[in-house]
């Protein structure tokens, strides 16, 4: 003989389901309201260490005049501070550690031509490479960071191999360095405005931050800013 449900046994489990899930949805709701805030248990170790570090005391023994013998300016003959020549235009490019040419004579297993090889004692050079022609000053911080002319650096092949990047463009007589890449395409200083307001980057919390992308440093320059 069947039996025949109990319609009030079911409306019950329903409403102690709906319960639960009602009770989980508010739960996760206030937990990420909360890390939201900024006053996680790691923010709260962080505050401490912060708070017991600017009250550090300094040792009274502590001597900081200089120690080594000879006053500044008695040079003697063999101590002269060496000229150096400019070298021929033609190392207007050469950079020791990285020179193409060189770097195409190593082997090309595992890549090893791709690295950073420096001169013997015996090939490097002594003398001042010069610089390129029409070269100026460089521009003062902040403006170094997004704006480079054109005559330090004249080329442009850059600007076409990562045209579509945003990484580095041609205006004019300079290059401009619109900041962002492929991962921020809206700029790193909009991306950090997005990171403080779930971060306490402004009051000293936060010590490090840690750039493992690969899009010209852009991030830290915004933050030194």
């Amino acid at each position: 003989m069947a039996l025949k449900p109990n319609s009030a046994d079911g409306r019950t489990r329903s409403w102690v389901q709906i319960f639960i899930v009602f009770g989980l949805c508010c739960f996760f709701y206030i937990l990420g309201a909360w890390q939201r805030s900024g006053f996680g248990k790691g923010d709260s170790i962080a505050l401490e260490i912060t708070k017991h570090g600017a009250d550090c005391n300094i040792i009274p023994s502590l001597n900081f005049e200089t120690h080594h013998a000879g006053e500044v300016g008695n040079v003697g003959e063999s101590e002269k501070i060496k000229s150096f020549q400019p070298c021929p235009p033609r190392y207007v490019d050469y950079t020791p550690c990285q020179d193409q040419k060189r770097a195409m004579t190593f082997p090309r297993d595992n890549m090893i031509y791709r690295e950073r090889h420096c001169p013997r004692e015996e090939e490097k050079l002594h003398c001042l490479v010069p610089a390129p022609k029409g070269y100026v000053t460089p521009f003062p911080w902040p403006k170094s960071r997004d704006y480079v002319p054109y005559a330090n650096a004249p080329y442009k092949a850059l600007t076409v191999e990562k045209a579509i990047q945003n990484w580095i463009q041609y205006e004019g007589n300079v290059f401009r360095f619109p900041g962002g890449g492929t991962q921020f395409p809206q700029g790193a200083d909009k991306y950090i405005d997005q990171l403080a307001a779930v971060i306490p980057i402004t009051n000293g919390t936060v010590r490090t931050a840690l750039d493992t992308g690969c899009i010209g440093c852009e991030l830290g320059g915004i933050l030194v800013e």
